[in-house]
């Protein structure tokens, strides 16, 4: 870089010291005195590190430069340190030292320190100190040396401190002026280290560092240098003071046409970088949008440089938090985001769906500008990208869209819910999350929840409620929730065990969340053969459809059989399953889901071996919190399987029958020959789409009870009128003195030998007690709008509730009368209402 005094033209060996040292003698009284030339070769560090204590400018000169070049060996530099040559070398950098003594010193010490151990010592020899001196050196290898060490210096955060407080930066942004560009280099490295403090960017501010910056940047023949430039002016960035003054003085807008303008991409690259670490404060954010920032990052969404594309859209995503930038994007920059979805790198694609992501976030018209740019498919195709973060950010998107009905529907065009199934599966727990979100949105209708199911995306979601992260576990709980809107995907939900660890994770104080308690509840409410048989409560909202079967109380933890396994099994000495179905298995598809659950054929051979129900038993127990609105629900029958009261033996139950005439007889085996035809025309067809057994006198109860009840106006009579037709069909008034001569353990069991199942369809039940008439009564009540609740008590007895308004206090002006609950006798006074816990209605609940 220069001339240098005394400095020889040829280096002395590696292995030997320098040779023919004069040394000069000091002067007597009697004039000069000279030693002869003396050679000198050493190869012990130690005596060179002693020669560091010379009075002689060539010795130390020739010392130094030992000790740097045999410093360049890594495995010699704890050697140097034990022997504590930074002492000495440092001693080396004071002022009245020659010129050739400070770049070999400074020359070692940028080379000691690089490595940790090395900046300690010299920190704590007081290196630093000198080192800014020699910055102002006039030698430029010095300067060179000197800045070069102190930018190794400056990666500890102590040295930065010390740094500041020696108030290096003046000199620092002085050797920005320098002629050579390793010098200009290195202060510029410095400065991005040091400016990473914010104590150190009001010192640069102070020192018009900005001014010397810009003028860097300005000048064309300094390009080389523009990349580190940028990155100071990107830390200064961060202080709000410094961005007011660089926006107050025209200095950023000359930035942003700069680096828009810039057909460097490192440069651009860079700008953009500067932009997205000032804009997470918001402030500067909205002083970036006083600038008119966004037009120079959609500028440069169309760079031909990966980097620089990369770069533009993590400064949208962080500028799109201010809502006017947001709405600017609207109309620029979210096509341009649509086509970098396009590109052939991933890391490109995950960017700009990440754009796209904060984009659309919370903004219906950005949700909408993104699909008119045809974002959805190449959305889609992202969902099977290798990239994690893409996977995330493009789910994002398409869940921000599902929000609109419109384009949930082309999503669902495109396939949507089969895409899913990979991200459900992936290991990453932010995707997870995003995939169990985005079922959460789309699978708002039955196809797409069918598409779902069809797809595999079902176990995968219930696997998901076992995540031990928070927000998978709450984006999980809310998909299952949603999927478990219609009563085949409950069932589904409950085959795979969702109600199991939904239960589960609600009995923790620390896993559950309002989405796992909605999902526990909307499977039951959704599901409500399991829930009666569970809970052994529906309420008036629990709206009985066809399909439903009461199966009887179940041990919380046992799983319920679907109908159609029920219905192949051989009739057995357990309790019926009492089904209630008004469709017609030869018409058209029952609408229960419980129907629908299976594709293999109707019928069953009636020459398989007979079979218990086989329940399998798990240790979760089911908790009996979810039933609301009757002060009853809490008193449930005893969890003892399917023991009923079926107290007579076979017999008696043709004892009691014998009163009956031979043609009544035959009148009643020949009606349920006919109703269980359609079954039987069914069997050897495993072919035919499986349904469940019809029930035509059923239809015909809801055919008459439509017309004659119905059109009752008041409640009550209407409540009467239907405990009166219930009781008929189900055998009349019955006296509690004769009601176990009432014989209607036989009737059942006729009714399953001929049918050659335990289920059996409600409406063929023609002697039925309390349980038998309060589900038919809940049944018919919920066709024709009647509200009442359906609760299962002890030793076979069930019972209605409904509620009525309390007529003697309707005079009371501005207040509604309060309802109050009464249980409905459909046994021994059909149609008499008897006030909840009143002594007749505990007589009727209770034995």
């Amino acid at each position: 870089m220069g001339k240098k005094i005394k400095k020889e033209a040829e280096p002395p060996p590696k292995d030997v010291l320098p040779r023919n040292l004069q040394r000069l003698n000091t002067m007597g009284a009697a004039g000069n005195l000279y030693f002869d030339p003396l050679t000198i070769e050493s190869k012990k560090v130690a005596t060179v590190v002693l020669m560091l204590n010379s009075p002689e400018e060539e010795i130390l000169a020739k010392a130094c430069e030992a000790i740097y070049r045999f410093a360049l060996k890594d495995d010699v530099k704890k050697l140097l340190r034990e022997l504590d040559v930074m002492s000495s070398v440092i001693a080396q950098l004071a002022p009245e030292e020659e010129v050739l003594i400070h770049e070999f010193a400074t020359l070692c010490l940028a080379n000691m320190s690089a490595e940790y151990t090395s900046k300690v010592q010299i920190y704590e020899h007081g290196g630093l100190e000198p080192l800014i001196r020699l910055l102002a050196s006039p030698d430029p290898d010095v300067k060179k040396n000197s800045i070069e060490c102190i930018y190794n210096l400056a990666q500890d955060f102590q040295c930065r401190a010390m740094l500041q407080e020696l108030n290096a930066i003046p000199s620092i942004l002085d050797l920005l002026k320098s002629e050579y560009p390793i010098i200009q280099l290195l202060a510029l490295k410095t400065l991005g280290v040091i400016t990473n403090d914010k104590e150190a960017r009001a010192m640069l501010r102070d020192n018009q560092g900005v001014d010397h910056l810009i003028k860097v940047l300005e000048t064309k023949e300094l390009n080389d240098l523009h990349t580190e430039a940028l990155s100071v002016m990107a830390n200064c960035l961060e202080d709000m003071d410094t961005l007011v003054l660089i926006q107050q003085t025209g200095i950023l807008k000359k930035l942003l046409s700069f680096a828009e303008n810039s057909t460097i991409p490192d440069i651009q690259k860079n700008a953009a970088k500067a932009i997205t670490k000032a804009a997470y404060d918001p402030e500067i954010r909205k002083l970036f949008h006083e600038q008119e920032v966004e037009k120079c990052l959609v500028a440069l969404l169309g760079s031909e440089n990966d980097g620089t594309k990369i770069a533009a859209c993590q400064a949208i995503s962080v500028m799109c938090e201010n809502s006017g930038s947001k709405e600017f994007f609207n109309n620029q920059g979210i096509p341009q985001l649509i086509q970098l979805l396009k590109s052939d790198s991933e890391e490109v694609r995950e960017a700009a769906a990440l754009a796209l992501a904060n984009l659309t976030t919370c903004n219906t018209a950005n949700v909408i500008a993104a699909a008119e740019a045809d974002g959805i498919d190449p959305l889609i195709n992202i969902l099977s990208s290798n990239r994690d973060g893409a996977i995330a950010n493009a789910a994002t998107v398409l869940a921000n869209m599902a929000m609109q009905e419109p384009l949930r529907v082309k999503m669902q065009n495109h396939d949507v819910m089969h895409a899913l199934l990979g991200p459900l599966c992936s290991a990453n727990t932010v995707v997870q999350s995003k995939a169990a979100l985005m079922v959460a949105t789309t699978a708002c209708d039955v196809e797409a929840r069918t598409e779902l199911r069809n797809s595999g995306g079902l176990e995968p979601l219930v696997e998901l409620l076992c995540s031990k992260n928070d927000e998978v576990r709450r984006h999980a709980s809310w998909a299952v929730m949603v999927c478990a809107n219609d009563e085949l995907m409950a069932v589904e939900l409950f085959r795979l065990g969702a109600l199991d660890i939904l239960e589960e994770i609600n009995l923790s104080v620390s896993r559950k969340n309002k989405f796992s308690e909605a999902a526990y509840n909307k499977l039951l409410n959704n599901y409500l053969s399991l829930k009666y048989s569970l809970t052994g409560y529906l309420s008036s909202s629990n709206i009985i459809n066809d399909g439903f079967y009461d199966y009887g109380r179940i041990n919380p933890g046992t799983k319920l059989l679907p109908l159609k396994d029920l219905c192949l099994q051989e009739p057995s000495d357990l309790r019926a399953v009492l089904l209630v179905n008004s469709k017609s298995s030869d018409v058209s598809p029952p609408a229960s889901m419980e129907d629908k659950s299976s594709d293999i054929g109707y019928g069953r051979s009636i020459s398989s071996s007979s079979s218990l129900r086989r329940v399998s038993k798990e240790k979760t127990n089911y908790p009996f919190s979810t039933r609301s609105g009757s002060p009853t629900e809490d008193k449930l029958e005893p969890t003892s399987g399917r023991n009923t009261a079926v107290s007579k033996s076979t017999t008696k139950e043709k004892g009691s029958r014998k009163g009956r005439g031979k043609k009544e007889e035959e009148k009643v085996k020949e009606e349920e020959e006919v109703a269980a035809a359609p079954k039987l025309t069914g069997e050897g067809s495993p072919d035919k789409e499986w349904y469940p057994p019809s029930d035509l006198d059923f239809c015909v109860y809801v055919d008459e009870v439509t017309k004659s009840i119905f059109p009752i106006t008041n409640i009550e009579e209407q409540i009467e009128a239907l405990a009166k037709y219930v009781a008929e069909k189900m055998g009349g008034k019955v006296s509690k003195e004769k009601l176990h001569d009432f014989g209607w353990e036989l009737h059942i069991s006729e009714l399953k030998f001929q049918l050659k199942s335990n289920v059996v369809p409600i409406g063929q039940i023609k002697k039925g007690i309390f349980y038998h008439r309060a589900l038919l009564f809940k049944a018919l009540a919920d066709k024709i709008g009647i509200g009442c609740s359906l609760v299962r008590g002890e030793y076979g007895r069930a019972w209605n509730e409904v509620k009525l308004m309390n007529e003697s206090r309707k005079g009371l002006i501005g207040a509604l009368p309060p309802l109050e609950v009464y249980v409905v006798d459909l046994m021994f006074h059909p149609g008499r209402l008897m006030k909840l816990r009143s002594k007749e209605a505990d007589l009727y609940r209770y034995l």
